[in-house]
């Protein structure tokens, strides 16, 4: 047993450290000595010894070592072609036992891709003949082609690592993320699910994600709920994941955060669900823990927000989902220049979180930086072109500029795009209040929303809204009663108080602002409606009470203060993460 073998023996055993110390004294050695080692066991130690570098996360540092070991293996190759020539056969024995070329450079193309040089890692595996090529380089490759907009080419070798391994069920949703046809799709798997036990659900699988591609949400929805309702998939965190998000995209706000409750309660390390390409197309990165952080801060649940920030933290600060959720929390607490902070961190760890690009947009949205927000709309928008609310960030911040007519194109282009559905059409509707002129259109627009879907939240506030616009107040009651008869929604009550104030029913009017309050303690605008009714109810008391209010409110305001006085801490930040 040689020096070259305990080498050997060290990286299977994984003591990488010590491989790389010795690999390092040994290959010194060699230089100085040429003949004190074969080109055969030099070759070995270069690998060995980049194995141990990539080991420890030096990627750049790695990829020259393997590059170096790749032309010692063209050495090899010509000094076995003379050997072999003359009849040497155990020449042929020892180069079986080398370490594979080809597996060298599939090594060579992850270090690229950790380094985000897709070009040169897309090189080194095109250089690769086809026939030599595994199922693990196909599939690096399918990825890198259909990053890079090559869907021919990434078509083709997901369906190779398919041929290969007809159960491999990323490259399933590879196919089906790139519009090739769900049938197409489960006809190269049908042999394996006929010849396999208990593999009928995955026909269904496959159907439930075409559909999400599809972009038809409720088949979608419905496909995925029969699929967990079977016993054998029951409970399935991914299946949970999946469904949560297609209830996001659909705008069911309420279902989306009990899945996503459901599958944090079966697996509390989860931070990402499946690869995002499951979910959207075009979609390259984006966790689905974070959407969920999103939608709790949103519906004003700021506690279970840092909770849940505080816990993903603890699991990993090296991915962007916590950030994400701290900075929604931010956010939500109206602490705009820490939530654009902690989205920049959110975005170095991932620059194709979409999610932290949203709440960077917002952030400068809401701190009057409106065209930087617009660039990172943009951004979302191109990375996730099925979300809808990528659209809504860039459509209010061209409102907030006065560029109604950029953002009726938008809209109209939305609604054209993704057809008339109740949430494009509340979209057009939300930019048609804008203007005077097409305040009728926009009623149209919102009736037709809610006669799809009587319970869609942002149709019956806009709708509400106008109603407000018209004092067509009790018209406007009945459609908040009508809407809170199937939800609780924390707008809808404070919408509802301000309507039975302007009709002279204070009490009931109390009631609602108090659940609204309820639901969000947060709420100013609540807040400050039940503190008018109370004023105009009881003159005197008011004013003392008010007095005490504005006390606290004195110290709230500090507090807020305190938080923008922030802006220059992180401001010294911003130039770091490069958010100038």
């Amino acid at each position: 047993m040689n020096v070259i073998d305990h080498v050997r023996d060290m990286a299977a055993a994984g003591l990488h450290s010590n491989v790389r110390i010795l690999s390092s004294l040994l290959l010194t050695m060699s230089n100085n000595n040429p003949e004190l080692f074969s080109p055969a066991q030099k070759y070995q130690l270069l690998v060995y010894h980049a194995d141990a570098i990539f080991h420890d996360k030096e990627y750049r540092n790695a990829a020259c070592k393997y590059s170096m070991a790749l032309q010692q293996k063209k050495v090899l190759s010509k000094t076995s072609k003379v050997r072999s020539s003359t009849g040497g056969a155990a020449s042929n024995i020892q180069a079986q036992s080398l370490p594979s070329e080809i597996e060298v450079k599939y090594k060579i193309a992850e270090c690229y891709t950790i380094l985000k040089l897709d070009k040169d890692a897309i090189a080194v595996l095109d250089g690769i003949p086809s026939r030599q090529r595994t199922p693990k380089i196909n599939m690096m490759l399918a990825n890198l082609y259909r990053k890079a907009g090559q869907e021919r080419s990434a078509v083709t070798s997901y369906k190779e690592v398919l041929r290969q391994c007809p159960l491999a069920l990323d490259a399933i949703i590879g196919l089906l993320s790139l519009s090739v046809k769900g049938a197409e799709v489960a006809s190269m798997t049908m042999d394996v699910i006929q010849t396999i036990p208990n593999l009928d659900w995955l026909s269904v699988w496959i159907k439930a994600y075409a559909f999400i591609h599809a972009g038809d949400n409720q088949r979608a929805i419905n496909t995925i709920c029969s699929l967990e309702k079977k016993s054998l998939l029951r409970d399935n965190v991914d299946l949970l994941v999946s469904l949560a998000d297609v209830y996001f995209r659909a705008g069911d706000t309420k279902n989306a955060i009990l899945k996503f409750e459901q599958a944090q309660m079966l697996d509390p390390y989860l931070i990402k669900g499946l690869k995002s390409y499951l979910i959207s197309k075009q979609h390259p990165c984006c966790g689905r823990m974070d959407v969920y952080g999103y939608l709790m801060a949103r519906e004003g649940h700021l506690e279970d927000v840092e909770v849940l920030g505080g816990r993903l933290f603890n699991i990993s600060d090296q991915h962007a989902e916590p950030w994400v959720i701290s900075g929604c929390h931010s956010f939500y607490s109206k602490r705009y220049s820490r939530a654009l902070y902690l989205g920049a961190k959110a975005i170095q760890l991932n620059s194709n979180s979409v999610q932290a690009l949203l709440l960077k947009g917002a952030a400068l949205r809401n701190m009057g930086r409106v065209q930087e927000a617009i660039i990172h709309f943009r951004e979302a928008m191109r990375l996730a072109p099925s979300r809808l609310d990528c659209y809504e960030g860039l459509i209010d911040c061209y409102l907030a500029s006065n560029g109604i007519r950029e953002a009726m194109g938008m809209a109209n282009n939305i609604y054209k795009t993704l057809g008339a559905n109740a949430q494009t059409l509340t979209i057009l509707a939300t930019v048609c209040l804008e203007d005077p002129v097409t305040q009728e259109k926009a009623k149209t627009l919102l009736d037709k929303a809610l006669a799809q879907r009587p319970d869609y939240t942002k149709a019956v506030v806009k709708k509400a809204e106008l109603l407000s616009r018209e004092q067509k107040y009790e018209e406007g009651i009945a459609l908040l009663r009508n809407a809170l008869a199937n939800q609780s929604d924390c707008v809808l009550h404070r919408m509802l108080g301000d309507f039975l104030v302007a009709v002279n029913d204070y009490q009931e009017a109390m009631d609602q602002y108090s659940i609204a309050l309820s639901l969000d303690p947060n709420d100013q605008k609540s807040l400050e409606g039940m503190q008018k009714m109370e004023k105009e109810e009881s003159p005197t008391d008011a004013t003392v009470e008010l007095d005490g209010d504005d006390m606290e409110g004195s110290g709230e305001d500090g507090d807020l203060e305190g938080s923008d006085s922030e802006a220059a801490q992180w401001a010294d930040q911003e130039q770091w993460f490069g958010m100038q």
